[in-house]
């Protein structure tokens, strides 16, 4: 692969998938980072909603749309993401993971955690998008030593995302009442804290930062494309925090840009 100038990596709070057709300011703040990148070749996104026993990464030629919730207005039912796949770079990627037991998957696609954003980042959904799939086996320091792996593609053009949400407690939702509980902003603040001063150790034992953190991550797949994304800071890389509201009560939608 050829060495280009470094791309950054994005962790983005998605949230619900009525963000990929509402105009809101989540909305507005992915399609007005994207405006600061300069176009990727292609783009690997990790998201929440995608595990796995194993690794696995998306190498297709078209990655269906897959719309996967329910509840929703039909409207978002009929949304498609038709990018193509790139099944060279799916690939390279199983070859960056030496050590690891990572497949080539063709029978996935792109979940509504990849798509609902790159819908607004990208909508012409011409950039080649893979996804990498949460292996359920792992913990989060085996994510965090997979993740590192994946540095080499910052340097040829891949953009990566980590999709998912650092507080993340549907059970808790508070329909009517956006007013967010205590502990989801205590431990926002705290890990917004620990990423703009690059804990990532911290980050990682999150289940040693109290009633807070097991609160806010009662399971860990929306958190742990976060390290994924801090996974492959350097120290070279300013980090900055572009959009940090928590909504419904109990989900963050804090969005970080690294490099």
């Amino acid at each position: 692969m050829i060495k280009e100038q470094r791309k950054p990596v994005l962790f983005i709070g998605h949230g619900s998938p009525m963000n990929a057709i509402e105009d809101n300011l989540f909305a507005a703040a992915w399609r007005d980072v994207a405006l600061t990148i300069p176009r990727p070749k292609a783009i690997l996104s990790v998201s929440a909603h995608w595990e796995t026993d194993g690794s696995m990464v998306t190498a297709m030629k078209s990655p269906r749309t897959i719309h996967d919730f329910y509840g929703f207005p039909q409207e978002l039912f009929h949304v498609e993401y038709p990018a193509p796949g790139a099944p060279e770079l799916a690939n390279h990627v199983v070859g960056l993971f030496k050590g690891n037991d990572v497949t080539a998957d063709e029978s996935w696609g792109l979940d509504h955690g990849t798509w609902s954003v790159l819908r607004r980042m990208y909508p012409e959904a011409d950039i080649p998008v893979l996804q990498l799939s949460l292996d359920r086996q792992k913990s989060p320091r085996e994510h965090v030593a997979l993740a590192q792996q994946l540095l080499p593609l910052r340097d040829e053009g891949v953009l990566i995302i980590g999709s998912g949400n650092i507080v993340h407690n549907l059970p808790l939702i508070r329909w009517h009442d956006n007013a967010s509980y205590p502990w989801a902003a205590e431990f926002n603040a705290t890990a917004t804290e620990f990423i703009r001063g690059g804990d990532l150790d911290r980050l990682t034992d999150y289940a040693a930062l109290g009633e807070a953190a097991r609160l806010s991550i009662p399971t860990n797949e929306h958190y742990l494309p976060l390290l994924y994304s801090l996974a492959l800071r350097t120290t070279a890389d300013p980090v900055s925090v572009f959009t940090d509201e928590i909504v419904l009560g109990s989900i963050s939608m804090q969005s970080v840009m690294i490099g």
